[in-house]
């Protein structure tokens, strides 16, 4: 039928006229990409594929931001730029969505309980969320402020997404399940810091909400101590998704 598409999303359009409403979506044509993981193939469907970059941020990856404040040695979370940087342009395309998922705190910290609060702040004392940097006087986490901004080295592009976070998980309390729905995405490609933490929480609420996860071992990091990363990839492979590499995907971009 002729008429105007609405909806945001090429996936997930209508077709509308004053005498008619099409709900028929376009059909999508699979693209498989196939992975190795722990010595099994693993095929997805690449365009109903996006990626989360989980903070990746100057807080925690830069050494004037919070954790270099705190005195935590940011090296380990700088690991994943190199390989982001290099798989980033190829994802982009190939239309698959990049979504950068990061602390983006309200300035008043109405929806921070204590016990949030209290992981930043342990004493009630220290440089906590919201409190400026004694450096650059950027509010930790705080959305719009210095400390909250992806690192220099990984500047979005203006097709990315972004998408701003409150808790260890990216999906309680945001609007990530509702993009990623809309965008048609059944599969996620997880990259980012820290992997035991933010990352973990997010790709298992990820799984619990039914989407398909698959985690780049490569394009993740911590500065937890080394077994937490052992035991976050062992859990990810049994109870939650699939561990892979970005080196075997770039081929089949």
């Amino acid at each position: 039928m002729a008429g105007n598409l609405l909806g945001s999303s090429a996936h997930n359009q209508w077709r509308v006229s004053a005498g008619q409403v099409d709900m028929v979506r376009a059909p999508v044509l699979p693209n498989p990409v196939t992975l190795t993981s722990r010595g099994r193939e693993v095929t997805f469907d690449l365009n109903r594929t996006a990626l989360l970059v989980i903070d990746m941020q100057n807080d925690f990856c830069h050494p004037e931001g919070w954790l270099g404040h705190i005195g935590v040695d940011v090296t380990p979370a700088r690991a994943p730029i190199a390989p982001l940087q290099s798989l980033l342009p190829g994802l982009r395309e190939a239309e698959v969505p990049v979504i950068w998922l990061n602390w983006g705190n309200r300035p008043d910290r109405l929806n921070l309980s204590p016990a949030l609060l209290h992981v930043y702040n342990a004493d009630g004392e220290s440089v906590g969320l919201g409190d400026p940097l004694p450096v650059s006087g950027a509010p930790v986490l705080e959305a719009g402020s210095w400390a909250a901004d992806v690192v220099e080295e990984l500047k979005p592009a203006a097709s990315d997404i972004r998408v701003n976070k409150y808790r260890m998980s990216g999906f309680q309390d945001t609007e990530l399940d509702s993009i990623l729905r809309n965008l048609g995405v059944t599969t996620l490609l997880f990259a980012g810091v820290n992997i035991d933490q933010c990352v973990l929480c997010t790709l298992q609420d990820a799984n619990f909400h039914g989407y398909d996860c698959l985690l780049l071992e490569d394009c993740s990091a911590t500065t937890s101590p080394t077994f937490c990363l052992d035991a976050t990839l062992y859990n990810v492979q049994q109870c939650f998704g699939f561990v892979v590499g970005s080196t075997e995907l770039l081929p089949q971009l």
